[in-house]
């Protein structure tokens, strides 16, 4: 009855993630993990070293509350305004007008450095201490086109056409403060010397400083102007200390200390300066407005002293009652008030529109005013006709003089602040920086962050790997197809060791390593093949013929070296055993046997030579084998010829045990054609290289050419602290190792 691979047998766990599983996987791996790490975290400290550093320069202003133009405005403002002042002066400080200036004066949209070396250049230059004022460092391993420490360029002037902006210009020192000019394409420019205003080919270029080495190159950019600006609004951090305190702090980060000093101390002074600027203007517009209104109150006043004094001639000197001179007070004072918010509301035409609630709140308070004023007009009709009149003038002159001192007044003081002009901000602190604590990098935030990176990076990769290697790692994965395990070889580091002395591994055209039942009869490898001896003679008690195929599912699986050194441990037991290489495409167990492959296999099937020459003696006593022969063009054929029945036939008759070699059945037919004349026919898996699928698939091709599977030999185990995790649902402890491949 023929052998039909079984389903694998699957847990109701196999869908839950095994934690103690992956656990182990990650243990079995940390000495990758750990160089991994090793490496990022090396990379992180190169990179703290030999990045820029980074200086942030700060300064402090204050913004103080603004003086009204006109009494009481300043009071409607706060009343529905809200916002501090320092919100507006923020974005002032940040505009355009400022920054454009700052970018004029200091000519920071001309960029101008020493052409460094890649990665080091930077970090060297900075370590350069000069003994000298002015000393330049020379250049290092005759490379004088880079600047090595101490270079200093000051570009006063640089106008270039506009295909030339934003293009990276080079610039070259010569000897005694010459240079040249080139573009983007190597093509010169400009020739001349520092200090000289030169025009030439469409630019314009004036140095004023240049301290480097003969050719040492300097990259030059001319940026937009608007272009400078937009970057230093990015760059420029200002921001109020405290909620409405009035108290702006500025920063700027440069890698140039002395610069982000010069730039904010630039910015700070022309913010000041923009500010007495506006103040001194706003205070002339106000003072404009006053003059204007002062003609005319005077001359109602004028004429309101000249009707009062025709009444009183006419009237020949009358008196003011008590009660009449107290309406009168309240008259005049509701005047004044009247006429004061009148002239809010024609400042605040100039700033507000009719809608906002500063300009309404003024119109109700004039309003209410007024309603007053009516009441003590009605009073004022219960008074003589005489009483009436002569309260009427007087209040006129009374209100009129009070209204022509109190804008003579602010005219006089709007003037003195005119002439003054003394702004509402001032800097408290000027630019300065901290040159022993760069902002950036972050050496140990950097080193941390690399550190982790790649730690979170070498456990994917395990973790990736380890999804998509398949591989079988425990022998009950085997079993489970119905196929019993009828031994589990470990890994041989001593196998390993032979085959890497004789340069296998990167290819079979290399020396191989010698049989290891020789050269190390006592390895753990050995002794399970000795097992496997034990089963199989058990296992081939009720075969057909004293046949063993040792086939498997694919390449580098452990074939030839399974079959070869067992072949070697069944001879040292006292039987007669004769090994053949099938593999009549890439067999090497000549190179194993220390012979070459002539009058071999292939040979013997085109009678080119006969059976004594072909089954060859090894060192073994009792061992004999026949390698593949020279590489026909027809290998299955050759297999399927009666010339390779007759072979077998007579090799049974003079050996105990004729072990079979042949190539994997995954790849190439052959193993299906001799597995129907063996008598036992084993496969051989590798740990961690063959998935169950392939595997089954292998059982299911040997059934469906009518070749039942003894079993398996699983090779190559490896001691894991992933297996052992692995089974800790079943509370089972296993130890695996690895074999060599044949």
């Amino acid at each position: 009855m023929q052998q039909q691979p079984a389903i694998a047998i699957q847990d109701h766990d196999d869908d839950e993630i095994d934690l103690l599983g992956l656990f182990g996987t990650l243990l079995d791996h940390k000495w990758m993990i750990a160089s991994i790490t090793a490496g990022f975290m090396a990379v992180g400290v190169a990179y703290a070293l030999l990045a820029t550093p980074i200086y942030r320069s700060n300064a402090i202003v204050q913004v103080e509350q603004k003086k009204p133009a006109i009494p009481g405005l300043s009071d409607m403002g706060e009343m529905f305004g809200g916002q501090s002042e320092a919100v507006t002066e923020i974005e002032l400080i940040k505009s355009r007008s400022i920054l454009g200036k700052a970018v004029d004066n200091l000519h920071l949209n001309i960029i101008a450095e020493p052409k460094r070396f890649p990665i080091v250049g930077k970090f060297i230059a900075r370590k350069f201490q000069p003994e000298t004022a002015g000393e330049v460092a020379a250049p290092l391993l005759g490379l004088t086109s880079y600047g090595w420490g101490g270079e200093e360029i000051s570009i006063f002037q640089l106008e270039v056409p506009e295909a030339l902006l934003e293009k990276n210009l080079t610039l070259i020192a010569g000897e005694n403060g010459t240079f040249t000019l080139l573009d983007d394409e190597d093509n010169t420019l400009v020739q001349g010397e520092v200090g000289q205003q030169l025009e030439q080919n469409g630019v314009k270029i004036q140095v004023e400083t240049l301290k480097a080495n003969a050719g040492t190159e300097f990259d030059v950019v001319r940026e937009r102007r608007m272009t400078t600006i937009l970057n230093y609004q990015e760059d420029l951090d200002v921001s109020e200390r405290g909620k409405e305190s009035g108290i702006i702090a500025m920063a700027l980060e440069n890698d140039d200390p002395a610069r982000a000093i010069q730039v904010l101390d630039e910015i700070g002074k022309l913010y000041v300066r923009q500010n007495v600027e506006r103040t001194s203007a706003e205070a002339a517009s106000s003072l404009e407005f006053l003059r204007g209104q002062l003609p005319e109150v005077r001359r109602d006043l004028e004429k309101a002293e000249n009707a009062l004094n025709a009444y009183q001639t006419r009237s020949k000197s009358v008196d003011i009652s008590l009660e009449t001179k107290a309406i009168l007070d309240q008259i005049v004072a509701l005047d004044t008030s009247i006429s004061e918010l009148k002239l809010q509301q024609a400042e605040m035409d100039r700033k507000f529109t009719r809608q906002h609630p500063a300009y309404q709140a003024l119109i109700k308070q004039i309003g209410e005013l007024s309603g007053k004023q009516n009441g003590l007009s009605k009073r004022v009709e219960g008074l003589p006709e005489t009483q009436q009149e002569l309260l009427r003038l007087t209040r006129d002159v009374q209100v009129g003089t009070q209204i022509y001192t109190q804008l003579l007044n602010k005219a006089q003081e709007l003037d003195v602040m005119r002439a003054g002009a003394v702004g509402n901000v001032r800097v408290i602190d000027t630019a300065d920086v901290d040159v022993t604590k760069p902002v950036k990098p972050k050496k140990p935030l950097i080193v941390l962050i690399a550190t982790m990176l790649g730690l979170f990076a070498a456990i994917a990769l395990v973790l990736v790997r380890k999804a998509l290697n398949r591989g079988i790692e425990n022998p009950e994965a085997i079993e489970q197809l119905g196929l019993p395990v009828y031994a589990s070889i470990p890994y041989s580091v001593l196998q390993k060791a032979e085959e890497d002395k004789r340069g296998k591994g990167k290819g079979r055209a290399a020396k191989a390593a010698p049989l290891l039942a020789i050269s190390h009869p006592t390895d753990l490898a050995i002794e399970s093949l000795r097992s496997l001896r034990t089963s199989l003679h058990f296992a081939t008690l009720e075969a057909e013929n004293n046949r063993l195929m040792i086939s498997g599912p694919s390449p580098s699986v452990g074939k030839t070296f399974v079959s070869a050194n067992l072949a070697a441990v069944i001879a040292q037991a006292g039987q007669r055993v004769l090994l053949i290489d099938v593999d009549m495409r890439k067999g090497y167990l000549h190179k194993i046997l220390g012979t070459d492959e002539q009058n071999g296999l292939s040979d013997l099937l085109t009678k080119r030579c006969d059976f004594d020459t072909a089954a060859r003696k090894t060192d073994v006593d009792g061992f004999f084998f026949i390698p593949r022969g020279q590489i026909p063009p027809n290998p299955s054929e050759l297999l399927m010829h009666a010339n390779f029945t007759a072979l077998l036939e007579e090799a049974s008759k003079h050996f105990d045990l004729v072990i079979l070699d042949t190539p994997p059945l995954l790849a190439v037919t052959d193993a299906a054609i001799v597995g129907r004349q063996a008598g036992t026919s084993l496969i051989v898996a590798r740990f961690g290289l063959n998935p169950v699928r392939e595997v089954d698939l292998t059982m299911r091709r040997f059934a469906q050419n009518g070749i039942e599977l003894k079993g398996a030999i699983f090779n190559g185990v490896e001691k894991r602290a992933s297996a052992y995790y692995g089974y800790g649902g079943y509370g089972y402890y296993q130890y695996e190792y690895k074999s060599d491949k044949a």
